[in-house]
């Protein structure tokens, strides 16, 4: 890619783009999003319209009302400090690649190859789950409004590749008002969370008491007797329920892969960040108590794995009923647009490293200054990830969906930590931006490294016992194929690195030139170099 020489007196140049060039590249992006709409997109890809009801079963089956009542604000402040650590480096270094340009620049061009690899299929999992669980209540909602609609899986799969079509279509297309969409996404999700609290709280004509909420706990995992006393309940079934948690609030990453597209981003984007974490942590966990308090059928919603639409069915007038459907399914529908804008911005960035196989093709904008080409092969690739969600488990316990929700969380999670340990590791030789963490980077840090270990553990295990090799009911279609996804992965690429990518991957490449950058983070003006 050819560098462009510094702007000219007769060039003038903001502040955005100044610090954008002193980080080596041009400003092909057209920068028109505001602070909200930085925060929007973040908080429209957590999604708590999507997230609390596709992966409430988990949480239910796994630990029941504690894993959800006490499991969603214990993990939710977990990935807070996350959130901390990852705003302290995009007020420093506001880039679309984010997490894997940080990596590179404060360590390595190997930090940066692996941290890129992992936080693209981790969002092209994020983008492939959502829309899929969009599927999934849009076939529900077809089948209470239309008689003859069946809801079979082939069906959601079909309204799944159109989902995701879509979603492609409309960030080509929608360039003039993608932005503004996702500013109605966030009403959306105030205005439909909060009429789906109401709803749950006044027309069911009974409620579960708080001790059900805060003191009750199942086991309909499979593993073990159904006792919820034993080691087995604690150290393997209640953490697989955090699944809910940790997959729910997943995706902030956004912020970073728009900051280049955001005014005042080094402020912004990481007040974006965090804030996101946190209103979706308070407005998710109120929207999960509605949800509990208002399951008086456990026999039913335990019969349909845990589905939170068995609540709804269960406890609603059917015209209520469809209303709470309907509210999450557009609300899905936002947030799976919104992961698409953040997964074509990484692929858009990490291709213009030429780290992607075809970087030129991915790397190219078009004359509105949208990555058309990087929008169509990152949901293609979502479209491959899902073909498995085809078959279905014996145990009817949607095991392929969980298994692309396990490939986002540990995707994105992995490549959330290698450059906060680089970043612990640089010490006070990182300059940070206007927003700090002053010396709590220490201790936030390591909470955060260890809270990503131990979650990166438990995502890969078989999430039914029909899953384990060697059980007597064991099948294919019910294995946890999470490890076997990002495994594959980071081994092709481990290949590729030590067989060929280090004799050429210099890290992030320089388009603009004639600006040094004054961060202090490690940066020269050169790519860096192994």
């Amino acid at each position: 890619m050819a560098t462009t020489p510094a702007p000219t007196a007769e060039q003038p140049m903001d502040d955005d783009a100044r610090r954008l060039a002193e980080l080596g590249y041009q400003q092909e992006l057209r920068r028109k999003w505001s602070g909200f709409s930085n925060f929007a997109i973040s908080f429209s890809i957590i999604s708590i319209l999507a997230g609390c009801f596709t992966t409430f079963g988990q949480a239910w089956n796994n630990g029941g009302p504690v894993a959800i009542s006490w499991g969603w604000p214990l993990i939710s402040l977990f990935i807070l400090v996350i959130g901390f650590c990852l705003a302290e480096l995009v007020s420093a270094y506001p880039t679309a690649g984010g997490i894997y340009w940080w990596a590179a620049k404060m360590g390595r061009p190997v930090h940066g190859w692996f941290t890129g690899w992992l936080n693209l299929i981790g969002l092209v999992a994020v983008t492939a789950s959502v829309d899929y669980g969009c599927a999934t209540f849009l076939n529900l909602t077809l089948s209470a409004l239309f008689d003859g609609w069946a809801g079979t899986l082939r069906q959601a799969f079909v309204l799944f590749v159109i989902i995701l079509a879509l979603h492609g279509l409309i960030n080509i297309f929608g360039h003039r008002i993608i932005d503004v969409l996702q500013n109605v996404s966030v009403w959306w999700h105030v205005a439909g969370a909060a009429a789906v609290v109401a709803i749950l709280v006044f027309v069911p004509e009974e409620h579960q008491s708080f001790q059900f909420v805060f003191t009750e706990r199942f086991d309909n995992s499979g593993f073990g007797d159904g006792g919820t006393g034993g080691w087995t309940f604690w150290f393997y079934v209640l953490p697989l329920g955090f699944l809910l948690t940790q997959y729910t609030i997943t995706g902030f990453d956004a912020c970073a892969h728009v900051s280049e597209e955001t005014r005042g981003a080094s402020k912004a984007a990481a007040q974006g960040l965090w804030r996101s974490i946190f209103y979706s942590a308070v407005g998710g966990w109120i929207l999960l108590l509605a949800f509990l308090f208002a399951a008086t059928d456990v026999d039913a919603i335990n019969a349909a794995g845990g589905f939170s639409g068995a609540i709804f069915e269960t406890a609603l007038t059917p015209f209520f009923f469809k209303t709470v459907i309907i509210v999450s399914t557009i609300g899905q529908f936002f947030c799976g647009m919104s992961c698409v804008t953040s997964m074509s911005r990484m692929a858009y960035a990490f291709s213009r490293d030429r780290a992607v196989p075809g970087w030129r093709l991915w790397s190219k904008v078009d004359r509105n200054g949208t990555p058309v080409n990087a929008i169509v092969g990152a949901t293609v690739a979502g479209l491959v990830l899902t073909l498995p969600a085809l078959y279905e488990s014996p145990s009817g316990i949607p095991v392929a969906f969980y298994a692309v929700v396990s490939v986002a969380v540990i995707g994105l999670y992995l490549s959330f930590v290698i450059p906060i340990v680089l970043r612990l590791r640089m010490g006070d030789r990182f300059t940070p931006g206007p927003w700090t963490l002053g010396r709590r980077y220490k201790v936030l840090g390591w909470v955060a490294v260890v809270e990503i270990a131990i979650i990166s553990v438990y995502f890969v295990l078989p999430i039914v016992p029909a899953g384990v090799p060697g059980h007597a009911d064991f099948s294919w279609s019910a294995v946890n194929y999470a490890p076997l996804a990002v495994g594959g992965v980071l081994l092709v690429v481990a290949v590729w690195w030590y067989a060929s990518a280090r004799k050429w991957f210099t890290g992030p490449r320089r388009t603009v030139e004639g600006f040094a950058d004054g961060s202090g983070a490690g940066i020269d003006g050169d790519p860096v170099r192994q």
